[in-house]
Parts: structure tokens; sequence; C-alpha cells
């Protein structure tokens, strides 16, 4: 086999074809690249966005690899075949970039058809690329191939074509947004990966039509020069919350800029290659120093805010105990007067005034209970109660719920029944709040049910948790209302139609008693009028 004019490739990738600027032009970019891309995929746990920027700087550290080994090889089938891979893999990267740049800058995945239609422009490179009209053979001189339409022509224009689409991508989500930060963020990126394609276009399209392969490798300084950007991004805008990540890459990147300069040979070349080093420094520091004064700014802001917000929380405390301890005080009050009347104390009354009594002493019983719900969520929040965790017989507990509660269903005409499994049901935790929660939630079955019945289910889920739910044919839940279900205050339209001393710290009242014990609750229905389900999920003592 004929060879071209100079000696076998050292260790596959080195030889004295290698241009002087080679190693800067080639290695920071492939270490930079992959450093971002690994890091950037691990962070953003494996999303649309991660996956997309990974596949594009591995296929980018690819096609930098094989064009290592067309400098380096003076053996024309293995320049036919790694210059057949770089065809397949430049447009690629480009439709990638598109792609990426979608989903960064709309923050959702493109659709089906979308996806199909990019895809579909990508396969004649695909299937032309074993023939002559991708290449058709090699030029001894100086081992370059010659390039058929396919590879001089019709990838350019793919990949032309993915760039005005990155433009028009940017353009239109710049115009329609009207938050200024999305507004530069989304320019910044979409400027950041024409850069980057723009550059790596422009050294191809010089070796392909005036055949100075030379120049062509300047078009990878494009890459240092995109991670630049998507660092300032993370750091500017915490794209991917990452702050301290981007401002590792931002040094990472300059050390390897750095480095590249101990394999250059000619002083002519090392003093533009400092002076372009110098230059990326002065950018990329003035660009930290920024960022981190603003960061201090916004900590002493916050600083100040925290002692505000600190003090303002106190004295809502401190007003909330007042106002709820004046208010029992009240209620307790009436309700000695009350239980005065029905007990005889101030003697016979009429079976009408009685009637009354009892009336007030139910109100000022549900008084007294939603002052103690009021008060018991404050001194949760404030950590002030303290939980007594012993193992508990959650099964007994439940039952005794239950049975307490029936005669309150029975009175509005509803049918309760409990439905336990086999086993145990032991729980560590404190029997008086976790007997609250399940009370609460029995209770607002209840109210919030006229007719059929409340079904009280204990079991043991596949992993082996300990599942309670409580299931009612009551008025059921609005979409709308629940994402309000266990927030402080959080009521639901239907709801306080039914029941307008609805306070909405009954359901928050019992997330805070689960969370404590390290469990959960959380609800469903199946809409307005279709009845409710609540769970609790806890875990057995071992």
């Amino acid at each position: 086999m004929q060879l071209c004019p100079w000696e076998d490739a050292l260790y596959f990738v080195y030889s004295s074809n290698i241009p002087t600027l080679f190693f800067y032009s080639h290695l920071p970019a492939i270490i930079v690249a992959l450093l971002v891309g690994f890091l950037v995929f691990k962070k953003s746990n494996i999303s649309n966005l991660g996956t997309a920027l990974l596949l594009i700087v591995l296929l980018f550290s690819a096609w930098s690899i094989f064009d290592l080994i067309l400098w380096a090889t003076n053996r024309p089938d293995i320049v036919i075949f790694f210059w057949s891979m770089q065809v397949l893999i430049e447009p690629l990267i480009y439709l990638l970039g598109l792609y990426l740049t979608y989903v960064f800058i709309k923050r959702t995945d493109m659709s089906f058809k979308q996806k199909f239609a990019i895809a579909a422009l990508y396969v004649p490179v695909v299937l032309l690329l074993p023939t002559t009209l991708n290449l058709s053979g090699v030029n001894l001189a100086d081992c370059t191939a010659i390039e058929g339409p396919i590879a001089q022509y019709f990838t350019y224009a793919l990949e032309l074509a993915f760039i005005i689409s990155i433009f028009v991508v940017t353009d239109r989500e710049y115009r329609k947004n009207s938050d200024p930060q999305k507004k530069k963020e989304a320019l910044t990126f979409g400027l950041g990966m024409v850069v980057f394609l723009l550059a790596f276009s422009w050294g191809n399209l010089i070796g392909s039509f005036t055949e100075n392969w030379t120049l062509a490798q300047a078009g990878l300084i494009g890459m240092p020069i995109f991670t630049a950007f998507l660092a300032y991004l993370i750091v500017r805008f915490h794209s991917f919350n990452m702050k301290l990540f981007g401002a590792q890459v931002l040094v990472f990147a300059l050390g390897f800029l750095v480095l590249g300069i101990i394999f250059i040979r000619s002083i002519e070349n090392v003093r533009l290659v400092v002076a372009v080093t110098l230059l990326l420094i002065f950018i990329i520091g003035s660009v930290l120093i920024r960022g981190i004064k603003k960061e201090i700014e916004q900590r002493e802001e916050l600083a100040k805010l925290n002692i505000d917000l600190q003090n303002l929380l106190k004295q809502r405390e401190s007003l909330v105990h007042l106002i709820t301890h004046k208010i029992k005080g009240s209620f307790t009050y009436t309700k000695v007067l009350f239980a005065g009347m029905l007990d005889g104390t101030f003697g016979d009354i009429s079976p009408e005034i009685k009637k009354r009594s009892e009336q007030g002493m139910e109100f000022n019983n549900a008084g007294l209970r939603t002052v103690d719900l009021v008060l018991n969520v404050a001194n949760m929040q404030s950590g002030t109660i303290k939980y007594e965790m012993k193992p508990v017989d959650f099964r007994n507990l439940v039952a005794a719920s239950i049975g307490e509660k029936k005669i309150e269903a029975e009175k509005k005409g509803l049918a309760m029944e409990g439905k336990f499994e086999g086993g145990t049901f032991s729980v560590l935790g404190d029997a008086f709040w976790l007997k609250e929660s399940v009370n609460n939630l029995i209770e607002n079955s209840i109210k919030y049910t006229k007719e059929g019945g409340i079904t009280v289910t204990l079991e043991h889920t596949k992993e082996n948790k300990i599942l309670l739910s409580v299931k009612d044919t009551g008025i059921g839940i609005a979409p709308e209302d629940k994402e309000h279900l266990f927030t402080e205050g959080g009521r639901g339209k239907e709801s306080v139609k039914m029941n307008v001393d609805s306070t909405g710290y009954g359901l928050y009242s019992v997330k805070l008693i689960i969370e404590a014990h390290e469990g959960r609750v959380w609800g469903n229905s199946e809409g307005p009028g279709r009845g409710s389900q609540f769970y609790i999920e806890l875990n057995p003592t071992s």
C-alpha cells in the first residue's frame, strides 16, 4: 500500500506532520469539554439538558481525537475511515446543538414531530456515507481525503440550517419573553452555542474549500469559548444550580489553556498564545469578580432580612399566643356558664333554654378545639412541642379512634367501618399526637360527607410500610385545591361552603405531626362530588 510522505505515527496520534499549535487547539478543548459535560450531566440529575450536553462533548471529543489521528497517520485507508467518521459526527453535533438550545431556552422537550423532522435531515449523511458521493479517494501528497458533494456541500448546508434554526429559536424566545433576566439568559446561551458552532464551521469550511487544513484546527478553540459562555450562565443565571462548579470550570479551563503552551515549539506562537490566554484571563476574571461581588452583596442583604424575619416571627408567635390564650379564657368562662345551666347550678331551666344551652356548649367546645389547634400548630412550628417517642400499637390506636368517632358519624346517618390487615402494626411515636392525626382525618371525612360512609383501612405496603387510609363518599377535592391541602390556612372552595368554621389548620397540623414521625401524609380525589381518600404512611419498628 502506497503511504503519504512522512514517518508512521507514534502512539497512533503523533508524527512530524502535526502542526505547531496542535496541542493547544486540541487537548485543552477535549479536556475542558469532557469536564463540563460529565459534571453538568451529573449535577442536572441526568436531565434532557445534561444528556444533550454530554452527547455533544463526547461527539466533539471523538471528532477531535479522530482529527489527531488524521494529522498523524500516513495510511490512506485510515484517512478514509476516520474522515468518514468525522463527516458522520459533524452534522450530529449541530443537530444536538439545536436540541440543547431548544431545551435550555424553552425549558421543555421537543415534540416527536420536531425530533423526527431534524433527524430526517440527517438521514442522507448516514445512507450515503460509504459511497463516492461522500469521499472518492485520498490525496497522497498531504494525506487529505478527496471530498464529494455530501462531505463538501450537503453537510455544510445542513449545519448552516441548524445554526439558523438556533438563531430562530433564540430570537423568538427573546422577543416573546417579558422577563429581562430570562431574555438575557436565552440570548447568552444561544450566542454561546452559535459561537462554538460557527468557530467549528469556520475551520472546516476553510479546510474543505482552500485545502489549508492547518488553519482548520483553529476552529477547535471555539469549544473553550463555548465552555466559558456556559460557565458564565451557570455562575450568572444559576441555570444548573451549580455556582461553585461554574467557577471551577473557569479556573480549570484557564489551567489547561496555559498547560498547552508547554507543547508549543515556536516562540512566535508562544507569544500569540500567551496574548490570547491573557485576554481570556481578563474576560473570565472580570466575570468572576462581578459574580463574587454580587454574591457578597446578596449575602449581606439576606443576613439583614433574616434578622428582620426572625424578629417578625417572634412577634407573630407572641401575638398568636396572646390572642389565643385570651380567646381560650373567654371560651372557658362561657363553658362554665353553660355547664352550670345544664347541671342545675342556676336552678331549673325550661326545655327551650336547655336546648339553647346544649347548642352553646357545642359551639363553645368547637371554639376551644380551634384555639387549641392553632396553638398546637404554632408550637409545632417553633419546636416547643416535644414528642415522647415510644413503641405504639398503631392498630389499637386507630381502632380506638374509630370507636370514638363512630357515634358522631351515625348521628349524621353515615356508615363507618374499619378494615385491618393481619400482622403487627407497631410504630415508634407519640401515641397522643398520632391519635390526634388519625382523629383529624376521620373528623374531616365526617364533616365533609353528606351521605354514604367512611372506610378506614390499615395495611402493610409492598415496601413494608404501615399505611392508613381514610376514604369517604363526600364532596371531594377540586384539582385547584389539591396544592393547598396541607398548607398553613389552606382551605378548599367546597370545604368552606360546607364548613364555614374551617380554619385550614387541621391537615397542616397532621402534616407537621406525621413528618416529625418521619412518615408522610397525602390526599387524593377524583374530583368534586366523588369523595376523597387520605393516607398516612409510617415506618414500622424494627
